[in-house]
């Protein structure tokens, strides 16, 4: 065992006031303390085991390597693997297990498991092919392939092995994944026990593939709903832009469901924020104040970033600063590590409140603050300010934090260096935009894209196109974002047929679902170039009626184009949809009033003033 002695011999150089330690007998009391250790205890463990010669026990021997694998050191656990002198199913399991978790190191996982069926010495249980079929589910080209023969093969081989739930949720989870529907489906029928997890995983995979419909009605089949599957319907529904369905779904839950839990709460503000609902904001709040789960770090933040984007910053200013305050009561030599990143996200989602509500200055007062406080000043805080010194053209506080930047050897994160272009882009200076994206010393498709959309935005749509089609030759795929620059590039040249092909292009070459900013993109495109009754062909087709972008993009068009008939139209089904947007109402108004409409005009600016709609006021920055 060379690599246990030379183990001890560097951790007594490293760590000497622990040798009186080590000769303590190995004792089971010290080891139910280290789950959650650092890896330096997990050394700890591994040497003494090794005075105490408890190291040959196996069971010991699995903890020891499940405690590397919990620390994330697959280097060492992989030696100690490689070295016991017998291993169990347990020890395999525990190491695939742990590769299943890593979304990047799951062909490790794989191959480990190739190599244990290779050796014959010992088969996997349902917990190991469990594992197995998660490391399948994660590789998206051969994941079908290699899952399916690992399903034939445990019927081939393993005639004793138990399809327990856990097993069957497993493979039913992988050919979800690997939008196998069919078998996925036809599993579903086979299982004899469904437990909550099984409709869940075909709940959320139909949400994934865009078919609402069935997936509310297999979340109406669930015999017992738990507070899991509200969360999954819910947060499902928001994502995809089922705003009002998921809405009707909160209120349920609120009449017949379970009791919320901190991730419905975190759910429930979200989409709070998505629909700027203030009152049913301070109405969770309310609830969350009397199960006395404010102190929740991600509830916490989530109330947070509700309250600025419903534009309330004071209530957010305020409990920041209730966070803030009992930080600093606490003392600075106790705050831990989760302290530490809730303050740095606190700091960061008061900056970009400020920033979303217009509130430049108390934006940059509130990053002042952050640097007095000597708070980490991490790659979003910087990114966010480079959006403000964007948003209010402050070309000369973009540079400052460019050179920033540059003092904290951040320059080679994507992030920055993307928001860096698009800073110098706003502010006016496309050719700075152009010279930094040139001197990148890695282009990946966030900074393409970035500089497609400057070019976009500056309407330069000739040379956005080129530009993607120069990403295309050098062999970087585009994403979705890609190709919102490149139809919004389109749109503002008058390209209608070239941003067709783009969009026709991203779902039938690249496979990427339209989510609603290409739709949004897309009408736009048509409104531009005043073919109305082509957005309405478009809307039906592609069933994205309960868009309320879509809508507002198309009213916009009405009113680019002074057509008064369609824009009534267009604005009655947008005020079904959600009747508190602003947008419609001014609009439809403004689209009147050009046309001398004046008694309708001012029948629209009173039915604003009943519903209590105000407009944010519009700011000039000369």
């Amino acid at each position: 065992m060379r690599w246990y002695t030379n183990k001890i011999t560097t951790f007594l150089q490293i760590h000497p006031q622990q040798y009186n330690f080590l000769h303590n007998p190995f004792n089971n009391i010290f080891f139910n303390q280290l789950h959650n250790s650092s890896l330096i205890h997990v050394e700890n463990v591994h040497v003494n085991s090794i005075k105490s010669s408890s190291i040959d026990n196996i069971q010991e021997t699995n903890y020891i390597l499940s405690l590397y694998v919990k620390a994330s050191d697959f280097s060492n656990a992989e030696k100690l693997f490689d070295e016991m002198p017998q291993r169990d199913v347990r020890s395999w399991t525990i190491l695939i297990s742990g590769y299943s978790r890593r979304v990047t190191l799951y062909r490790k996982g794989l191959e480990y498991f190739r190599l244990m069926v290779s050796e014959g010495v010992v088969l996997p249980n349902e917990f190991t092919l469990a594992s197995v079929f998660k490391c399948c589910g994660n590789d998206d080209r051969k994941g079908v392939g290699l899952g399916k023969s690992v399903h034939g093969w445990i019927f081939r081989n393993l005639f004793r092995i138990v399809f327990d739930v856990a097993l069957q949720n497993a493979v039913l989870d992988f050919y979800a994944k690997c939008g196998s529907m069919r078998n996925a489906g036809r599993l579903f029928e086979l299982m004899e026990n469904k437990s909550s997890v099984s409709w869940n995983i075909m709940m959320t995979t139909y949400l994934r593939e865009g078919d609402v419909e069935k997936s509310v009605e297999f979340f109406r089949k669930i015999p017992r709903k738990d507070t899991a599957s509200w969360n999954t319907m819910i947060d499902g529904l928001r994502e995809r832009g089922f705003d009002r369905i998921s809405m009707e779904m909160l209120h349920e839950m609120v009449k017949v469901g379970p009791l919320f839990d901190e991730v419905t709460f975190s759910t429930s503000l979200a989409l709070v924020s998505s629909v700027h609902n203030l009152e049913l904001g301070r109405q969770i709040h309310g609830r969350i104040l009397r199960m006395g789960m404010n102190e929740d770090a991600f509830i916490r933040g989530s109330l947070i970033d509700m309250y600025c984007k419903c534009g309330r910053m004071n209530v957010a200013s305020i409990i920041f600063n209730n966070f803030q305050h009992c930080r600093v009561r606490r003392g600075s030599s106790r705050v831990l590590l989760d302290d530490l990143m809730e303050q740095t996200i606190s700091w960061n989602t008061m900056i970009s409140g400020y920033l979303q509500n217009g509130m430049i200055n108390e934006a940059l007062n509130c990053f002042r603050a952050l640097i007095n406080e000597k708070a980490e000043l991490n790659e979003y805080t910087l990114a966010s300010i480079l959006s403000a010194s964007g948003g209010a053209s402050l070309l000369d506080l973009g540079e400052q934090v460019h050179a920033n930047i540059l003092k904290c050897g951040h320059m080679e994160d994507v992030v920055l260096s993307s928001s860096m272009i698009d800073m110098y882009s706003k502010c006016g200076n496309l050719d700075k935009a152009w010279s930094f994206f040139r001197q990148a010393k890695t282009l990946n498709v966030v900074l393409w894209t970035t500089m497609i959309s400057s070019y976009a935005t500056h309407g330069h749509g000739d040379e956005a196109i080129n530009l993607f089609e120069m990403m295309r030759r050098k062999g970087i795929l585009p994403n979705e974002v890609t190709f919102v620059g490149v139809i919004n590039a389109c749109s503002h040249s008058g390209l209608v047929q070239e941003g067709c092909n783009y969009f026709r292009m991203m779902t039938e070459v690249y496979g990427i679902l339209p989510a609603v900013e290409h739709f949004t993109s897309m009408v736009d495109l048509f409104g531009r170039a005043g073919r109305l009754n082509e957005i309405i062909d478009f809307i039906n087709v592609n069933g994205i009626s309960h868009f309320v972008a879509v809508w507002s993009a198309f009213l916009s068009s009405c009113y680019l184009h002074k057509n008064v008939d369609m824009a009534k139209w267009v604005s009655r089904k947008l005020l079904e949809l959600d009747s508190s947007v602003a947008s419609s109402y001014i609009l439809l108004s403004n689209t009147c009033s050009a046309h001398h409409i004046w008694d309708e005009a001012a029948t629209l600016r009173s039915l604003m003033q009943e519903r209590k709609i105000q407009k944010l006021p519009g700011q000039s920055w000369i």
